[in-house]
């Protein structure tokens, strides 16, 4: 049910969907024409949210910038006041993101992401499952799964983890990520071996081997290496 002011759809060739049960604040506009100036008038596009969504007032969510692209929003996400979601984005399901919140053209979250206010996040940058960003980040790099970052130009701080507490990831789960984080990014094995290197002894290293959320982990940082992606986070030494 819209509320007072609120935009959804727009007098454009393509199509606005929303599933069931999703609440739409006041002056919020859902639905919009992109702000891609590459969008050719006349073109359809498209935006597909789902089910059990709460989109707060004053947030922008816009169609996709071409008939061949969509922007998508999964379901039981928390889009809080002041908040944008540009052209193509591609969002999951159970996300929060706090106030003012502002994700640029293409960008990927994945599930049960966390964002605090006054957050920025890049074109074509991907945010991990379980993440979480403090506030008044700028994202500029891919976010891997299970990670906390924040700063002007953010930098991985550690692990989620009063976010993976919360979501049910058990103390064993917690500690093997640990272990597998610190391997990888903790200032006293830089030596040991390339960057490369140190993930692939993480594959080996006996019970990390054995646990799919390291191997999940591992996954999510070497795909943000692929062609077209832009990389991690820079990460700084943490001591947890």
């Amino acid at each position: 049910m819209p509320g007072s002011g609120a935009v959804v759809g727009a007098d454009i060739p393509g199509q606005t969907t929303l599933g069931n049960h999703n609440v739409i604040g006041n002056y919020a506009v859902v639905g919009a024409k992109c702000q891609d100036l590459k969008y050719k008038e006349g073109d359809e596009c498209f935006l597909q949210i789902g089910n059990n969504n709460d989109i707060r007032e004053y947030t922008s969510i816009h169609r996709s910038s071409k008939s061949t692209d969509i922007t998508v929003i999964g379901d039981e996400n928390l889009v809080m006041g002041s908040c944008h979601v540009a052209h193509d984005c591609k969002i999951g399901s159970n996300n929060i993101f706090a106030n003012g919140t502002l994700l640029a053209g293409h960008v990927v979250v994945e599930d049960y992401v966390h964002t605090a206010g006054s957050v920025a996040v890049h074109q074509f940058c991907q945010i991990g499952s379980y993440s979480f960003i403090g506030g008044g980040s700028m994202i500029s790099q891919d976010v891997p799964k299970y990670m906390m970052v924040s700063g002007a130009r953010a930098e991985l701080r550690g692990l989620n983890l009063e976010g993976l507490r919360r979501n049910g990831f058990s103390a064993l789960q917690v500690r093997e990520m640990r272990k597998a984080y610190q391997k990888i990014f903790m200032a006293s094995d830089v030596m040991n071996g390339s960057f490369e290197d140190r993930l692939s002894q993480v594959e080996k290293m006996g019970e990390l081997a054995d646990s799919e959320f390291v191997l999940s982990m591992v996954k999510s940082i070497r795909a943000s290496f692929d062609l077209g992606r832009r990389g991690i986070c820079k990460f700084r030494n943490w001591s947890g």
